[in-house]
């Protein structure tokens, strides 16, 4: 039986999780404070768990005939644990890395010696540690570590968006194949961060054009998050990613330069220049034929269920 898009529950699911982000941020419209708002950090807590209680609402509109072995909510086949390292410890890297990749073309000064930008930042009192009481170079490094960690401290918050992104519409995109499905779900996902994206979120210098930025940004990794998805028939390697990713964030500010500022369409892992290593490791995959990846779990699962009716 041939496989189809359930377009239906897909343009649901759409349908919510968009009119939620937007509701959930509204607040920081209407107050015209934008990020400055004080809730802010609480908005964007909310808005991620916005694609979770869509999928909820979905499955209960589709009287429990959604199949939820499709989520990916086990540990995934044979082999799982190299994609959570891949989550755990090369995503990180490509963060890491990404000051250094934008210093090379001169869009980011560096100050990997004496950590000046760090320094200047703590002494304004955003760090929320005094400098003079503890040496720089222990706080850098008590930072990096602290980014290894962060898949665990950020698992529960990214898992909401996870389970909606690469736990039902990526799936549920596979009939269309799986460079289409990665594709469009990067880009739902890119443009689903509007609400806070124009408002200067990511890209301060851009709030218009940041939106575009982001959608860039996202289909990047949402063909790397989406692989060990398809590869391990698994949400869990992809929720580790994203919360490395998302605890990699600041990593631009341990290694800048006092008195120096950087444009982050341009620096770091949202710029351009942070891109290039994610890139060359989606090329390796290409080469190596890892992906596309062969005879995934969830088109195995798909083609068990058949997506005549309704999921």
């Amino acid at each position: 039986m041939k496989k189809v898009v359930d377009y239906r529950g897909v343009l649901l699911f759409l349908l919510l999780s968009f009119s939620g982000a937007w509701l959930v941020s509204l607040p920081l419209w209407i107050s015209q404070k934008g990020l400055l708002h004080p809730f802010t950090g609480l908005v964007l807590l909310v808005m991620m768990a916005v694609p979770a209680l869509a999928v909820l609402v979905v499955y209960m509109l589709n009287g429990g005939t959604e199949k939820t072995r499709l989520l990916g909510l086990g540990l995934g086949s044979k082999g799982w644990w190299r994609y959570w390292v891949f989550g755990w410890f090369i995503v990180p890297l490509f963060a890491i890395f990404a000051p250094f990749m934008s210093s090379a073309f001169g869009l980011y000064t560096l100050d990997v010696q004496d950590f000046s930008g760090f320094k200047e930042l703590l002494a304004s009192g955003k760090g929320g540690v005094d400098p003079d009481t503890v040496p720089v170079r222990l706080l850098v490094f008590g930072q990096l570590f602290s980014i290894f960690l962060s898949p665990v401290l950020n698992a529960v918050f990214v898992f909401g968006e996870e389970i909606g992104w690469r736990g039902y519409l990526l799936p549920r995109l596979l009939p269309l194949g799986q460079w289409p499905a990665l594709l469009i779900s990067g880009i739902v996902w890119g443009l689903w961060h509007s609400p806070v994206v124009l408002l200067g979120y990511n890209y301060p210098q851009h709030p218009v054009y940041g939106v575009f930025f982001m959608m860039i940004l996202c289909v990047i990794f949402g063909v790397l998050f989406g692989w060990t998805r398809l590869a391990t028939g698994s949400i869990w390697p992809a929720v580790i990613a994203h919360g490395a990713l998302n605890g990699s964030a600041g990593v631009m500010y341990l290694f800048s330069k006092a008195g120096t500022t950087f444009d982050t369409a341009h620096a770091g892992i949202t710029g351009w220049t942070g891109w290039i290593l994610p890139v060359l490791w989606i090329l390796i995959l290409l080469v190596t034929r890892r992906l596309p990846v062969s005879d995934p779990p969830d088109e195995r699962l798909l083609s068990f269920y058949s997506l005549q009716g309704p999921l």
